[in-house]
């Protein structure tokens, strides 16, 4: 079955897709997430390359790709220098994200449905990006690393 061209995402309260839904202007994808830049391997030092980012994705209506707000928190040697308190990396991209969705009229948590799209960001790619092999293709949330395919119903792979 090929990839349609609207991918379903569900919703899935306290899990990778609890920070997705409708609001005013259409549809948001959000997240906090760990990323290396594209290309990187890594090696000795690998915890200062390693960002943590706070990503909003908005779409239309229809899962047209609009717009994205993406910020890096910090890296992962910051946050195990300081791991708990109101200025940790961790804390900082969850405060972050919260003033993201808190921005987004009538906001409400739900199923989606988006377009593949993708963004680069600090060498670090974002999206929805359509990926195949020789059996099967499939639809992938970078850089959540979270996998779309048959049957289509919205759930995700790791």
């Amino acid at each position: 079955m090929a990839v349609p061209p609207v991918i379903p995402i569900a919703y899935e309260p306290k899990s990778r897709t609890e920070s997705i839904g409708r609001y005013a202007d259409g549809q948001f994808l959000a997240s906090i997430t760990y990323a290396f830049p594209e290309g990187y391997r890594p090696d000795d030092g690998w915890e200062q390359h390693k960002r943590l980012y706070t990503v909003l994705h908005t779409f239309d209506a229809e899962g047209r790709y609009r717009d994205s707000e993406i910020w890096s928190a910090g890296t992962w040697a910051e946050q195990q220098r300081a791991p708990d308190g109101p200025d940790s990396v961790l804390s900082r991209a969850r405060a972050h994200l919260a003033k993201l969705l808190r921005s987004l009229p009538r906001r409400s948590y739900t199923n989606i449905a988006i377009r593949p799209f993708q963004r680069t960001v600090d060498g670090v790619l974002f999206g929805l990006v359509i990926r195949e092999d020789e059996e099967e293709a499939w639809a992938e949330l970078y850089p959540d690393r979270l996998a779309f395919a048959e049957p289509w119903n919205g759930q995700y792979d790791t």
